[in-house]
């Protein structure tokens, strides 16, 4: 069981692991050891995320999600296999925490009157400078 927070939780049946050898440098060690795991969470089928979640979850996934729902977490950066677990776990969570925060909605503001007249008084000096950027008369 993954706790994400206190309301959402991941069964360990959502999760698989598939063990990999690293990439990158590492000697003889990264040739012969699967330390590098990627994570895959069923996100799409899952019955502890609602619906709202699961959709901001697949537009911060961005190409971690899959066509069929699923979201892969790839981790690679210690030389163990169980360190590169929690941190795979880990950043899953992390994933699910930011997608459980909804944003807040904008609410609509008209400019005030005298931000419009700074703006247009603006708009006129520029002007006139560029104005004056004209082509000189050489015959005075």
């Amino acid at each position: 069981m993954l706790y994400v927070t206190e309301t959402i939780s991941i069964e360990e049946w959502e999760l698989s692991e598939q063990f990999t050898r690293a990439q990158g440098p590492g000697g003889q060690n990264v040739n012969k050891v699967e330390t590098a795991v990627e994570l895959r969470f069923e996100a799409a089928r899952s019955p502890n995320l609602p619906d709202p979640i699961k959709r901001r979850l697949e537009r911060l996934a961005g190409r971690r999600w899959t066509q069929d729902g699923a979201v892969i977490i790839l981790a690679q950066e210690t030389r163990s296999q169980a360190r590169n677990r929690e941190l795979a776990r880990e950043r899953l969570a992390e994933l699910i925490r930011k997608a459980s925060v909804a944003p807040k909605r904008r609410v609509a503001t008209r400019p005030t009157l005298g931000s419009k007249k700074r703006r247009l008084k603006a708009k006129t000096i520029r002007g006139e400078v560029k104005a004056l950027r004209g082509r000189v008369d050489g015959r005075e």
